[in-house]
């Protein structure tokens, strides 16, 4: 983990659709400079997963406005993090259209939110890839904000000083790097790796399971909360990684 910059504001986003399309919830966590945590949460009943993931960023940035300082976002969304630092760009020169000419799903919420970033300075923004359910403070406050929501759980927010905050919002990923996904209408790049996977492993309600791609392990660990996963490098890395779970290896 680390900690983050000075003045530098820090925002956890996320969203979930139950059966994609179904009912929908997002959630945020603003953190500022000055020691002050927002929640901010909502829902659809009937939305998708990305609709609500760029949900959640907009409206972070919606209730940022215009405060100055430097935005770290963090999000499990390489959705939303490839659109807007990327592909945006070429669907706006392109009138909104992909690679294969079919029209951008979403339109309205990517314009919302290019809006607000570049409204912003897209230089004051950084967008961080935040692995989901595998114990990142903030993330998880968001996915479970996203999931009471989409869920119709009562969610109680937080708005107060970070002293009474009871989550360490604060403690960030040291590797926020985004993993490759195929743009729409593109072919699927190669993906990038600092160690070759052994396996792909998920805890979903207390039970493990093995994966042959992160794909896969996503899908399962989705919209679930409490949920985890986690790339393991070798047969030592995957049992290491269970027994921390409190999961036998021996059990998969």
């Amino acid at each position: 983990m680390s900690l983050f910059t000075e003045h530098e504001i820090i925002v956890f986003t996320d969203g979930a659709s139950k059966g994609n399309p179904g009912p929908g919830g997002w959630g945020a966590v603003i953190a500022t400079h000055d020691g002050y945590v927002t929640e901010l949460g909502g829902g659809s009943p009937q939305t998708t997963n990305n609709k609500m993931e760029l949900t959640g960023a907009i409206e972070a940035l919606s209730r940022l406005g215009d405060r100055p300082g430097p935005l770290a976002v963090y999000t499990d969304s390489t959705y939303v993090i490839q659109g807007i630092s990327s592909w945006v760009r070429n669907w706006r020169r392109k009138g909104w259209r992909t690679a294969t000419g079919a029209e951008v799903l979403n339109r309205e919420l990517w314009e919302r939110l290019w809006d607000l970033t570049t409204a912003r300075g897209a230089r004051s923004i950084a967008w961080h890839y935040v692995r989901g359910h595998v114990g990142i403070p903030g993330n998880e406050r968001v996915d479970a904000i996203a999931d009471g929501f989409a869920t119709r759980r009562p969610v109680a927010l937080y708005d107060g000083p970070l002293a009474g905050y009871g989550i360490d919002v604060m403690a960030l990923p040291d590797d926020t790097s985004v993993p490759s996904r195929p743009k729409p209408g593109g072919t699927v790049p190669a993906r990038s790796s600092r160690a070759a996977a052994f396996s792909y492993l998920s805890l979903v309600d207390g039970r493990a399971m093995r994966h042959a791609s992160w794909t896969d392990c996503e899908r399962r660990v989705k919209g679930r909360s409490g949920a985890k996963f986690k790339k393991a490098t070798s047969a030592d890395d995957e049992a290491a990684i269970l027994r921390a779970w409190g999961s036998d290896p021996r059990s998969l």
